[in-house]
C-alpha cells in the first residue's frame, strides 16, 4: 500500500487518572454474561487473529472481536439492549436477575409493556429483539438520514419505527418526552440526571463483548493486549468494555484510544476541554459511520473514558471505509471480517497512521512498535448492506480518490 494522508488528529488524555470504575468491572459485567449465555443460541463471537496484518504494519499481533456473528443480528447492541429489559422485568417483579427466563416471563406478564428508544439502527434492533421475545410491544425512532434497510430490519421483529426530520440527540430527546408522557419504558444507551439505572444495565450488557474476549485470549494462550481501539458514539459501548478491561488488566498496563468521526467528536472534544467536562457537538453530524452520530456524551461513559483512556482520535470518514475494506479482503491467510461503518473505524486508524507520512510520529505518540498486541471490536457486521458493497465494491470514500 502507497503512503497517503488521510484527516485524523490524536491527542493525549491530560485527565488520566486510572481510577477503576465500581459500576462498569469484572464482577458486574460476569452477571450480565452469564445471562446472555444462557439466551437459546448464544455463542461468544469469534475472536481473529489478523496474523498478517500484524506483520505487515509492523506490530507483533492484532486481534478483532467479530459482532458480526451475534446471534441473528449482525452486531453488538443487543447485549445491552435485552439486559436492561431483563434487568427492568425482574425489578417489576422482584426477581433476581439469575431466573430471568424469555419463554417463562413472556406466560407471566400482566399486561402489556411498552419499550421506547431511539437508535440508528443496531440498538433499536436489539430493544426490538429483546419485546419481541416477551410478546411486549416496541417503538423505535430514527435521526433524520438513517437507512431504510435498518428501518425495516426493526420493523420485521415487530416494531413500530419512524424516522424523524432531527438529529439522533433531538431525537432521544423527543423520545424521552414521549415515555413520560405515555408511562412507556425507555430504554436508552446514553445517561442525562435523573435517568441512570438502565443505561448502567446496557453499558453492564455490552461489556459481555470485553468479558469473552478476555476468555478467549486466555483460552489461546495470546499474548495479553497493550493497547486497545474502541470507537465511540456517546461513549456507552466504549465506557463499559474500557471499565472491564482495565479492571481485569489494569487501567495502568493499558493503551487505550476512543475513535470518533469528525463530525461528531463529542468525546474527542471532552478530551481536550482542560476542565474534563463533556462538550456536546451540535449540527447535522453528518458521518458514515451512523452508529457514532452522536453529539453529548453519555455521563455514565465519559467518567470511565475520562479516568482509563490513554488518548482521544477524531477521523474523516475515509478513515472508516479503509478499515472496512481491509478487513472484508485481508492479507493472505488472515480471515475475513465483515465490518460496517461504526465498527471498522479502528483498525482504518491504524490502517491510516501506518501508511501516513509522519507513521513514525504516531506511532511514537500512541506506543506502537513491534511488540505491541492491539486489540479492536468491530461492533457490526454490513447492517447496510447497500452501503457496505457502495464502499467495499465499488470504492466509495477511496483513500486515495
Amino acid at each position: 500500500m502507497s503512503t497517503f494522508s488521510l484527516k485524523m488528529d490524536i491527542v493525549d488524555n491530560t485527565h488520566f487518572t486510572g481510577q477503576l470504575s465500581t459500576l462498569f468491572n469484572v464482577k458486574e459485567s460476569s452477571k450480565a454474561l452469564a445471562f446472555h449465555q444462557k439466551i437459546q443460541g448464544y455463542q461468544p463471537t469469534p475472536l481473529r487473529a489478523l496474523d498478517a496484518l500484524a506483520k505487515e504494519i509492523g506490530v507483533a499481533k492484532i486481534l478483532v472481536k467479530d459482532e458480526s456473528k451475534r446471534f441473528e443480528l449482525n452486531a453488538f447492541k443487543m447485549l445491552g439492549g435485552a439486559y436492561a429489559i431483563a434487568r427492568l422485568i425482574c425489578q417489576r417483579l422482584n426477581l433476581p436477575i439469575e431466573h430471568f427466563d424469555f419463554e417463562k416471563l413472556k406466560r407471566e406478564i400482566a399486561g402489556q409493556m411498552t419499550f421506547i428508544s431511539t437508535t440508528d439502527g443496531n440498538h433499536g434492533r436489539g430493544v426490538a429483539w429483546a419485546a419481541q421475545k416477551l410478546g411486549q410491544k416496541c417503538i423505535i425512532y430514527m435521526p433524520k438520514g438513517s437507512a431504510q434497510e435498518r428501518v425495516d430490519r426493526i420493523k420485521a421483529l415487530g416494531a413500530e419505527c419512524y424516522v424523524t426530520d432531527m438529529n439522533y440527540d433531538n431525537t432521544v430527546r423527543m423520545t424521552s418526552e414521549l415515555a413520560t408522557k405515555n408511562d412507556w419504558f425507555m430504554v436508552q444507551d446514553t445517561s442525562w440526571e435523573g435517568y441512570t439505572e438502565i443505561p448502567t444495565w446496557i453499558m453492564q450488557g455490552y461489556a459481555t463483548m470485553a468479558m469473552e474476549a478476555i476468555n478467549q485470549i486466555k483460552q489461546n494462550a495470546s499474548p495479553i493486549p497493550t493497547h486497545v481501539f474502541l470507537q465511540a458514539g456517546v461513549g456507552a459501548m466504549a465506557g463499559g468494555v474500557l471499565g472491564v478491561l482495565s479492571d481485569y488488566y489494569g487501567a495502568e498496563k493499558l493503551n487505550v484510544t476512543i475513535v470518533e468521526p469528525d463530525q461528531a467528536d463529542c468525546i474527542y472534544r471532552s478530551g481536550k476541554n482542560p476542565r474534563g467536562e463533556p462538550v456536546n457537538v451540535t449540527g447535522e453530524l453528518a458521518t458514515i459511520m451512523a452508529g457514532l452520530a452522536c453529539g453529548e456524551p453519555c455521563p455514565l461513559g465519559w467518567e470511565v473514558i475520562k479516568h482509563c483512556a490513554r488518548h482521544f482520535a477524531s477521523c474523516e470518514d475515509k478513515v472508516s471505509a479503509l478499515g472496512m475494506r481491509v478487513l472484508g479482503n485481508p492479507v493472505r491467510c488472515d480471515e475475513p471480517v465483515i465490518s460496517g461503518e461504526s465498527g471498522a473505524v479502528g483498525v482504518g486508524l491504524l490502517l491510516a497512521i501506518a501508511h501516513h507520512p509522519k507513521r513514525d510520529q504516531w506511532f511514537n505518540q500512541l506506543g506502537l512498535n513491534k511488540d505491541s498486541v492491539l486489540l479492536f471490536f468491530s461492533t457490526e457486521g454490513d447492517t447496510d448492506k447497500k452501503h457496505y458493497q457502495e464502499v467495499v465494491w465499488e470504492g466509495k470514500w477511496a483513500a486515495n480518490p
